[in-house]
This record gives C-alpha cells, structure tokens and sequence, in this order.
C-alpha cells in the first residue's frame, strides 16, 4: 500500500474525467497499486515542508480488530517535533485518522521528473508521465482533544482575532509618500489641456474686433461660442463682454449675449417715402 501524503508538489491526483487531452507517454507499470490520499492539517504540512529528505516523519499504526473497522493512527516523530522556532507551539504527536473508501469515483496519482532547480524552463509537454497507482481510499488526519491541542488552538484564535490594522500613536512626522489615484475623466481633462495649450489673453481692442465681426454676422451668442471664436480664457472675455454687451435673462434669449444699443450698427432696408417720390416728380416737371 502507497500512502501519498508526502511530495505534494512532485505528485497531482487528477481525475479520469479531465477534459485536458495532451499527448504524452505514460508509463503504467504501477496502475494496480493502491493509493491512500490522506490530508493533514496545516501545522503537520508545515512540519513536514521543513523536514529534510533523509529523516522520518512519522509512523503509521493501523490496528483490525474482528467484526470492527480497522483503526488507523499517526505519530509524528520526536525529529519533526523537534523543528521548531523561537515562540513557535508545541504541536500534537498522536493523531487519528478517518477512513473513507473511494467507491464511486476514479483517481489516480500521476507524477513527472521535475526539472533541475538551476533550470528555468517549463516542463516540456513531450516528457514521459508516471501513473503511481490508484486511489482506493481517503483519510482525514485528525488530533486528539489533549492540553497541548487546545493550547495550539487558542493561540490561532488569538492570533486570528487580532485585526490587521491597528492606530499607533507616532512620535514625530513620518514622511510617507505614496501615489494618489486620480479620476479617469481629470486626467482626460488635464491631457486635453496639455495638448491645447494655455490660451493667451489677446490685446483687448484685437478681442473687440472678433466680437463685433461676430455680432455683424449674428445678434445672439452664448458664452461657449464667443470662446471658440476669440479663443480666449473665460474670465478675460467675461471681463470684455461686459463692457460691449448685455447679458439676457429672459426668453426667448436667455443666457445669451447681444451688444448694447450703443454699439450696434445693424443696417435696416431703407422704404422710399412719399415726399420724397413727391419731390422727385416736382424736380421732373422743373
């Protein structure tokens, strides 16, 4: 019996039902061994993640009595125990181990040479797979409820329940500069400003020659316009608007700009009057 509990990153239990097809040479000698997948908790991955290649990790007791499911146990040996750092828990040495057959499912363990750590590359597709048996049975590595489990909870909890973020009362400026993310439509608006170019304010007597060309053409502009047409910054044309013009608040122009009476010089169409088709007869019988 193959116990996979150990190499995780070397082997990778998959299921017959992958929808992955990649061509690869498989080698199957092993196909008929079973395969027991155990998962541990996070504390015994740890121990073992550390643990060189040339120790023992644990040992395995499994115990059959008759008419009774057999009872499997782990115990941690004293050299993983004995991995640990400064502040760091004691962890549990006995553990017990639930059993789970595999009856309606199909898994395998399949493992590759993994490459040289000096090596870069990936692993090539064309590089020969090894099936190391079949999955036959789950178990589920559980610890005893003792003093030294209890302890190791409590102290995740505490450690769990200590929030992130906390205020700390600073002695002195701390200079901390990081960046400040800015709105999508400021920074279009800054870009379109940097490619426009800062608009110059013209001589004042050359911004009242576009006007009064511009009113020549039509009574009635609003702000937006008078801007694209002198090119002006706003406040500047304000400034001159209000000495040449009158600012509507009514309908049906409101919000508009027309020149003042004073300075409006729109032609109107001249009607001959009578007196003067009088006086031109006179001056043709004269």
């Amino acid at each position: 019996m193959f116990l996979l509990c150990r190499g995780i990153k070397e082997t990778i239990a998959i299921m017959s039902t992958s929808t992955t097809h990649t061509e690869r040479e498989l080698d199957l000698s092993n196909a008929g061994r079973g395969v027991w997948l155990v998962k541990v908790p996070k504390y015994i991955a740890n121990k073992w993640e550390k643990a060189p290649g040339n120790i023992e990790v644990g040992k395995l007791k499994i115990t059959k009595n008759p008419g009774q499911k057999a009872e499997v146990s782990l115990k941690l040996s004293e050299a993983v125990l004995a991995l640990k750092e400064s502040g760091e828990e004691e962890i549990p040495k006995q553990h017990r181990l639930d059993v789970t057959t595999v009856t309606r499912q199909m898994l395998g363990v399949f493992s590759h040479v993994a490459p040289s750590a000096s090596s870069d590359s990936i692993v090539p597709e064309t590089e020969k797979l090894f099936m190391e048996g079949r999955i036959v049975q789950k178990l589920e590595c559980r610890p005893y409820a003792d003093n030294c489990y209890m302890k190791l909870k409590l102290e995740s909890i505490k450690r769990a329940s200590v929030p992130q973020r906390q205020v700390q009362q600073l002695d002195r400026v701390v200079q901390n500069f990081k960046p400040v993310s800015d709105h999508k439509h400021n920074i279009e608006y800054a870009e379109k400003k940097k490619a426009e170019g800062k608009k110059m304010r013209d001589d004042k007597d050359a911004v009242l020659d576009m006007l009064f060309a511009a009113f020549e053409k039509h009574q009635y502009y609003n702000i937006r316009d008078l801007v694209k047409i002198t090119r002006q910054p706003i406040v500047y044309l304000k400034e001159i608007l209000n000495e040449v013009c009158n600012y509507n608040l009514k309908n049906p122009h409101r919000n508009m700009w027309e020149l003042k009476p004073e300075y409006r010089h729109y032609k109107e169409e001249e009607k001959p009057t009578e007196s003067t088709s009088k006086k031109g007869n006179e001056s043709e019988d004269d």
